[in-house]
């Protein structure tokens, strides 16, 4: 056994020779060593883009309520700690600890993946914590994924769009269908895409699960001021309306915020929030680097959109911002992503590509993402470096007052930037 955190992470990436290995057999296997029964209300979210801002607004809101929860995410950006909350706070490592030792006794010589080990470790340290609802997001897709060894009570599917294509499938009927492994027969199932695949929505229907799906079921509308929810029950219509907008950034949020709505009323019976709960916790969450904005001039938002997805919704958020003179992108990526999609969706709108070299075999060489740019006719100038705080660096020192950086691509791009940020001002003060 280890005796600190830093020991522990570095045995669970020791244990299995893959990074990533879908499949349910070992962690269902070691699950049942633990013991481990549910005995309160689970959600489960999953989806493409979106999981993270939907756990936050959850977590939030329950919390508000008065309830104590459990929140299990991924990845972290400066602290592993950030993975497991416990009524908002990071689990300390002493728990963390103590969880992982209780994994190890029970798992003999089943080699499990860094996630696997991770997430029965963050269920082994709710276990202690008295919780009345936990929250877990999907790591990789849904069907295979070790968070889906547990059964979701609730289970709120975002955005589907194409990612982790070579372990989900090249298309969004072949995606959702993994992404559809989550739901459970007789339970609500929450779809936040307005244009799900069809292979989700049969798949819901198949087994027979309360479907409820964006545009059709439920959602939302509102002006500048203040938003409204609704939801078309059998019987009636339900209004809810006078709502803040989320304090989380970005015109995607009320999609996620009418799906978090849409699943705490199908959980009503066990778990009641009341209308002031829903507006003291969306106007309350908080979630580091989803279109965050920091104070000061130049600008800063850190944001770890990595699709094209994902970055077609931060180049909208960039434009409701109002006028700067110049964009400077900080920016790697990993190469399993699509790189050419992500800077397609932003063109036009970047005006300094400031591309930065990422560590490791699944890191893109600067020089590549470079090269996409020239190849797609990407306006804008470019330099690269060899670390995203270089690349940072080379910004701060270049930037103009009124002028906007962002920085994004990766969670390990806005991680080292974020962290090098915290340590210094930013470079004109306002």
């Amino acid at each position: 056994m280890y005796s600190t955190l830093s020991e522990w992470l570095q045995h669970l990436e020791s244990l299995h020779p893959k990074v990533i290995q879908l499949g349910l057999d070992r962690v269902l296997s070691v699950k049942q060593a633990l013991g481990i029964v549910q005995r309160v209300p689970v959600f489960i979210v999953g989806g493409t883009n979106g999981k993270g801002s939907t756990c936050a607004m959850l977590e939030r809101i329950l919390r508000c309520a008065g309830y104590r929860v459990g929140t299990y995410t991924s990845p972290h950006l400066l602290a592993y700690n950030e993975r497991v909350r416990i009524n908002g706070e990071p689990a300390s490592d002493e728990a963390l600890c103590a969880g992982f030792a209780e994994v190890e006794q029970a798992r003999g010589d089943t080699a499990l993946t860094y996630f696997e080990f991770g997430t029965l470790g963050a269920w082994q340290v709710f276990e202690r914590a008295n919780l009345d609802a936990i929250v877990l997001e999907v790591g990789l897709g849904g069907r295979l994924d070790a968070v889906n060894a547990f059964d979701a009570d609730c289970a709120i599917v975002t955005s589907i769009d194409l990612d982790h294509m070579d372990y989900l499938g090249d298309s969004r009927e072949l995606i959702g269908r993994e992404k559809a492994g989550i739901l459970r027969p007789d339970r609500p199932a929450i779809i936040g895409d307005p244009m799900p695949p069809d292979s989700l929505v049969e798949y819901a229907h198949s087994i027979g699960a309360r479907l409820k799906v964006s545009g059709r079921d439920f959602g939302f509308g509102g002006d500048r001021q203040q938003w409204g929810y609704w939801r078309r029950d059998p019987d009636r219509l339900v209004k809810r309306g006078g709502l803040a907008y989320p304090a989380l950034r970005g015109a995607n949020q009320l999609l996620n915020a009418s799906a978090v709505i849409t699943a705490l009323d199908a959980m009503s019976d066990r778990l009641p929030v009341s209308l002031g709960d829903i507006r003291l916790g969306l106007a309350t969450v908080e979630l580091p680097g989803r279109f965050q904005v920091m104070p000061g001039r130049p600008a800063v938002i850190f944001d770890v959109a990595h699709n094209p997805h994902a970055a077609s919704v931060l180049n909208e958020n960039l434009s409701n911002m109002g006028f700067f003179p110049e964009t400077w992108a900080v920016l790697g990526m990993l190469r399993d992503k699509d790189i050419a999609g992500v800077l397609e969706r932003l063109k036009g709108r970047v005006d300094h590509w400031m591309l930065c070299d990422l560590g490791g075999p699944r890191g893109t060489p600067a020089s590549d993402i470079a090269a996409l740019i020239a190849a797609g006719d990407i306006p804008g100038s470019v330099a690269t470096f060899s670390s995203p705080v270089e690349a940072w660096h080379a910004t701060r020192d270049s930037v103009g007052a009124d002028d906007r950086i962002v920085v994004f691509g990766s969670f390990l791009t806005v991680a080292e930037v974020m962290s090098d940020y915290a340590k210094s001002p930013p470079p004109v003060q306002g």
